[in-house]
């Protein structure tokens, strides 16, 4: 079972975001509650109560217990609208600011990574082909 949670129009830029999702994405949800406070970005308290938020929808929506199950199989930070600002410049120019916004969105799964269709426990990747030598 999946679980999501969003929080859209978020005002810190998707960039910044991403930098504090990919330390927690893929792991344990314990493990990120226990990461995230020690991150020294803003972001983190966002992708914390995001993160807390998916707990939540897991407990009631889907009467999981045990947290220790769930882990974050999605976490992505998609661009929102720009809120668009002019600051005045010398001799009359007029100098463009963007205040970028985004939209978190964490996903919890209690499943096991599914494997690929055709793939073996255990089994090596099939090595790759020699390449041609160049003429010339």
């Amino acid at each position: 079972m999946k679980t999501k949670a969003t929080a859209r129009f978020v005002r810190v830029p998707p960039r910044k975001v991403r930098l504090v999702l990919d330390q927690v994405r893929g792991k344990r949800v314990s493990e990120a509650l226990q990461i995230l406070p020690y991150i020294p970005r803003a972001a983190a308290r966002l992708v914390e109560k995001v993160l807390r938020s998916a707990i939540a929808n897991a407990e009631h929506n889907h009467q999981v217990r045990t947290l220790d199950d769930l882990r974050i199989v999605q976490a992505f930070a998609d661009g929102g609208p720009s809120m668009k600002r002019v600051q005045p410049r010398a001799m009359g120019r007029a100098f463009f600011i963007r205040h970028r916004t985004s939209h978190l969105t964490i996903v919890l799964s209690d499943e096991t990574v599914p494997r690929k269709t055709g793939e073996r426990a255990g089994a090596s990747p099939p090595p790759a082909a020699p390449r041609a030598a160049r003429k010339g």
